[in-house]
């Protein structure tokens, strides 16, 4: 059962800055469990926001962030964006690229420590958090930084989960206590086919409960609305196994 959602507009300090944000929640006036909502390269805009509106009408308290704030408030990209575009791809591989370790993980400590003092928040449930693309590993940092605190991390078409740097996502498993979905796009498992096995013996070895599955028939950015590889079926697939896992371990 779904409920009447609120939202409003915040500002998250962090020891860079101001992170711009929108909050959801459910409109019951009760606390619950707080989610961190990471989104894709073309960042926070209407179609994340629909997305962590859901999320919230099903009980959570999301904060829907712009990763990209170090470069300015949102929108942090022009309306016809993409990433496919000539001119587009340079500049959104360099934010990727300038979003590094040390400074997720200082945005993933602040966005723990704001959540836990708001009252829409549960502080006593566990906090969960997801990501897509970018977001993906961005959800292990977040689980990482606060493993006592994060219960739960879903990761939709994530990138560079797998990679040889020290601090690579799959790496950080180890040093989380969390549960975790990783929701794999066909095309990507195709470049990449071994991240999935490199993903699964992670958890395994750190004794973590969770799924590494690839999406049949699904490209890379298949659950975001806005962007044309959305498979509306696999969608609902994925929005199906984020709920699964939160329900079962924030609650």
């Amino acid at each position: 059962m779904t409920e009447a959602v609120a939202e409003r507009a915040v500002d998250v300090p962090t020891p860079d800055g101001v992170c711009d944000a929108v909050l959801f929640y459910p409109g019951d006036g009760k606390p619950h469990p707080g989610v961190v909502l990471y989104p894709d390269v073309k960042a926070l805009r209407s179609a994340v926001l629909g997305m962590a509106s859901r999320l919230a009408s099903h009980g959570y308290a999301v904060l829907a962030v712009n990763q990209f704030y170090r470069v300015g408030r949102r929108p942090v990209w022009h309306p016809t964006f993409d990433m496919s575009h000539q001119e587009d791809r340079p500049p959104a591989l360099q934010r990727m690229k300038n979003l590094d370790h040390p400074k997720v993980m200082r945005d993933a400590a602040a966005f723990v420590a704001f959540l836990d003092v708001q009252q829409e928040v549960d502080p006593s449930a566990k906090l969960g958090g997801v990501g897509f693309c970018m977001g993906g590993p961005m959800t292990v940092r977040l689980a990482a930084t606060a493993p006592d605190r994060v219960g739960a991390a879903a990761s939709f078409h994530g990138g560079f989960l797998v990679t040889d740097e020290p601090t690579s996502p799959h790496r950080l498993l180890a040093k989380t206590k969390a549960r975790y979905h990783f929701g794999v796009a066909v095309n990507d498992d195709l470049a990449a086919p071994n991240d999935k096995i490199e993903l699964k013996g992670a958890l395994d070895a750190a004794r973590l409960d969770g799924t590494v599955e690839v999406y049949p028939g699904a490209n890379h950015g298949w659950m975001m609305p806005d962007v044309p590889p959305h498979n509306p079926a696999q969608a609902e697939r994925g929005w199906a196994a984020m709920l699964e896992l939160f329900g079962a371990t924030l609650r």
